[in-house]
């Protein structure tokens, strides 16, 4: 149990990725984690989606708009450094990965446990991985509610969600984090 408890503690989300490809095998054990996820009435609502390049390049010019857009609200001087970093995003990590959660339209809170079973899919994805010595980050920005996101994925927006994207890699560094002390998020009541 020491290793479960230490691969949970060490665990870190991940900015910078080596030039490093990872093994299908690898992928594919950590979607064996995922497909073992707790899941309230087995509804197994996950989907993961492994983006090519010729995927990936799809989706190029909304990322270059919604990061122009972005750069207009905050005010930002320099728009193209935005634009270069938001296709970095995109193209750097050598794994992309978009994760979607089965829509309920008319049961709110079977969407609402699905969406809380998709998260734990995806953790167990992304222990998987750490275990395995390959990092991530899970990005939830606004291309995850473009319909461009929807129609590259060939899902209709009613029947799944776009949770995320997942960015994979071998890690170039690995950050420290500060957590907050136990007694701030623990607490026993009577």
């Amino acid at each position: 149990m020491a290793d479960v408890q230490e691969n949970l503690i060490s665990r870190r989300s991940i900015y910078r990725f080596e030039e490093k490809p990872v093994p299908r095998e690898c992928l594919e054990q950590a979607f064996e984690a995922a497909r073992h996820a707790p899941c309230h009435k087995q509804t197994h609502p996950w989907r993961f989606y492994v983006l090519g390049k010729e995927s990936r390049a799809h989706l190029i010019d909304t990322v270059e708009k919604l990061s122009r857009e972005k750069s207009d609200r905050l005010g930002e001087t320099d728009v193209e450094k935005m634009v270069a970093k938001a296709r970095t995003k995109l193209f750097d990590p050598p794994v992309l990965i978009a994760v979607t959660s089965d829509r309920s339209s008319d049961d709110l809170f079977r969407e609402q446990e699905d969406y809380a079973a998709t998260v734990c899919a995806l953790h167990n994805l992304v222990l998987s991985l750490w275990d395995q010595g390959i990092g991530c980050q899970w990005s939830t920005g606004s291309i995850t509610r473009e319909s461009i996101t929807y129609e590259i994925l060939g899902v209709a927006a009613a029947e799944q969600r776009v949770i995320g994207f997942l960015k994979v890699g071998y890690p170039a560094t690995i950050p420290e984090r500060q957590k907050k002390p136990i007694e701030e998020v623990r607490f026993y009541l009577a």
